[in-house]
């Protein structure tokens, strides 16, 4: 392994974006990658950034407080608009609003100067590979698919909190549907093809919730993965001015995806915590 070096080279530029996250270091059996020390990075500015806000807020807000207190507000309007509950919103809205920061910073940290370019070459059966010192988290796909797999895990336990354990088991496993078949078919004899139904129903909601996890993390790493390339390939053509539309674009594109994550992830949680019934 030999020292951080920048590669200008348009051959590197070519192959740099694999569509693994490359190994950078281990601590005893935990491989740190590129895109993971990228997602440190990203956590630890919205720590050190919120904590300075924090110890700045007074009661008589000054212009960057009242500023963060209108974008607030917006953001608790928006939220109003998929609960349809403004007591829901407050309850959903700071764990939506940390996803979209997160995935934002992230997004953003892959447009700066160095992400990329600056690594180490890594030298393995006689064969020497570039390998960059950060990389877009999101560029990683076991990073879009922890956020995923977080987002549909948090909206089935807000469900379970909020809804009761037994009726949200029952979206899933529709118990009630088996157990109310003897009293019903005194009544309606038909509830012996229609109750079935509805378990198995029960069954596709299962489905419904891995594929919210498979379409949250491949919808995010396809964009952020497909702007990374895009951007190596412009810079590979032509290393100055070329390239600034699309990392304009690109800045664009991640305050849009951001916020469709985050947006989805409160349209979960808004339909995990609703009644079985009103679903």
């Amino acid at each position: 392994m030999s020292a951080i070096t920048a590669q200008p080279n348009t051959q590197t530029q070519e192959t740099q974006s694999p569509l693994y996250a490359e190994p950078i270091a281990k601590a005893g059996n935990f491989t740190i990658t590129n895109s993971l020390l990228s997602s440190w990075l990203a956590v630890a500015i919205l720590v050190i950034f919120f904590v300075v806000i924090g110890r700045k807020v007074k009661k008589i807000p000054g212009t960057l407080q009242s500023i963060f207190e209108i974008i607030l507000e917006e953001a608790l309007k928006l939220a109003d608009g998929v609960t349809g509950s403004r007591k829901k919103s407050e309850k959903f809205l700071p764990v939506t609003l940390a996803i979209f920061l997160f995935v934002l910073v992230n997004n953003w940290l892959g447009l700066l100067p160095g992400y990329g370019s600056i690594g180490f070459f890594q030298h393995e059966g006689g064969q020497s590979a570039f390998v960059p010192l950060l990389r877009g988290g999101a560029a990683d796909l076991n990073f879009t698919l922890a956020l995923g797999i977080f987002s549909v895990v948090i909206s089935n336990v807000l469900g379970i909190i909020m809804v009761g354990t037994w009726e949200h088991f029952n979206k899933f496993v529709n118990m009630k549907a088996f157990l109310s078949i003897p009293r019903q078919m005194k009544e309606d004899m038909s509830v012996l093809l229609v109750n079935p139904i509805k378990a198995f129903v029960g069954l596709v909601e299962i489905i419904g919730e891995i594929a919210k996890v498979a379409s949250l993390s491949f919808r995010l790493f396809g964009n952020v993965f497909a702007g990374e390339v895009l951007l190596a390939s412009m810079a590979a053509l032509f290393a100055y001015f070329l390239p600034l539309p699309f990392m304009f674009l690109e800045i664009v594109v991640g305050v849009i995806q951001a916020l469709i994550f985050a947006v989805l992830t409160l349209v979960y949680m808004t339909i995990a915590t609703q009644n079985h019934s009103e679903h």
